[in-house]
């Protein structure tokens, strides 16, 4: 059920996102001191944004490979298409700023700060800046850790539904052509287009998302040092210069491209186990590996229009 973003702000600031991870750490660990007292939770946009990421992720995960009629892969495919890439891209900057929220050290730095202007506009002409600051680096592991588990799942479970579009082709529905083609890619460009709509389970998914504290060593990526500096930003009250940080230009173009490629898919397909390729490999599978790309120091990989690749 749909709920307004005030209602959502509301459930939002009983979320506590700062030292609350819980999961154990993999090999790499950090000493942390206890979490910084007095921090507020974030603001309704990042915290909007953040979910409109989590939310997505969630959802497509959720799609069952398991398909029986026409209606069940129509209704995976509005599932599928429940967001726009701009949203996703920002939203996935939002959601690994909560995550290096939950570094006390890190936090703790930031607000012992006495220069919080000028830090302010070094993070926002130079996000890198966060990565040095005591914390920063396991702050940017928390990061780059918790959109690492929610591509790969999401890559994992699209390569599941893209194996159903082969298996599904020995029921005879499978194979019938879909009766209003252009009206189904209509109306999924309608659903890409209307984005993301907040539901009342959404501030303790994404609390219980995060808490997994999941951690990723190496090299920080662009986007982690944005959601970083983003975190940074947000504990210094100065969210209004971080309108730069919420995009980032390798992986936003990946995002678009996905996209783009799952309309290109629809157009040329014909029967319903089609439709189900173009669900699992550019609805779920290119996103998953735009985000798990996005933890790479390196960037996103250089996406390209595919056509009719669901035919043998």
């Amino acid at each position: 059920m749909a709920i307004s973003f005030k209602a959502f702000a509301v459930a939002m600031a009983a979320v506590s996102l700062a030292g609350c991870a819980t999961a154990p750490d993999p090999p790499r660990t950090y000493a942390s001191p206890p979490p910084a007292r007095g921090f507020a939770p974030p603001d309704r946009g990042l915290a909007i944004q953040a979910s409109a990421f989590e939310s997505f992720m969630r959802h497509a995960r959720g799609i069952d490979p398991g398909f029986s009629s026409p209606s069940d892969v129509a209704e995976a495919l509005q599932t599928g298409a429940g967001h726009t890439p701009n949203e996703l891209e920002s939203g996935m900057i939002a959601y690994a700023a909560l995550a290096a929220l939950q570094e006390p050290r890190f936090v703790a730095a930031v607000r012992a700060e006495r220069d919080r202007g000028g830090l302010a506009r070094q993070l926002a002409a130079d996000p890198r800046t966060a990565l040095t600051l005591p914390g920063g680096e396991a702050a940017g592991a928390r990061a780059s850790g918790a959109l690492y588990v929610q591509g790969s799942a999401l890559l994992t479970d699209g390569e599941r539904v893209k194996h159903a579009a082969y298996s599904v082709q020995r029921q005879v529905w499978a194979r019938a052509r879909v009766a209003d083609a252009a009206g189904r890619l209509s109306r999924v460009k309608r659903i890409s287009a209307a984005g993301y709509q907040p539901s009342r389970e959404d501030a303790g998914e994404l609390r219980t998302s995060l808490s997994q504290g999941a951690r990723r060593g190496g090299a920080a990526s662009a986007v982690v040092a944005h959601g970083v500096a983003l975190a940074a930003l947000t504990v210094l009250g100065e969210d209004g210069k971080a309108r730069s940080l919420m995009s980032e230009p390798r992986s936003g173009s990946c995002l678009r491209l996905a996209k783009l490629n799952l309309y290109q898919c629809l157009a040329s397909a014909g029967p319903h186990y089609e439709d189900i390729y173009c669900l699992g490999q550019h609805a779920m599978m290119d996103p998953g590996q735009c985000v798990v790309d996005a933890t790479h120091a390196t960037g996103a990989r250089q996406m390209t229009v595919t056509r009719a690749s669901y035919r043998r």
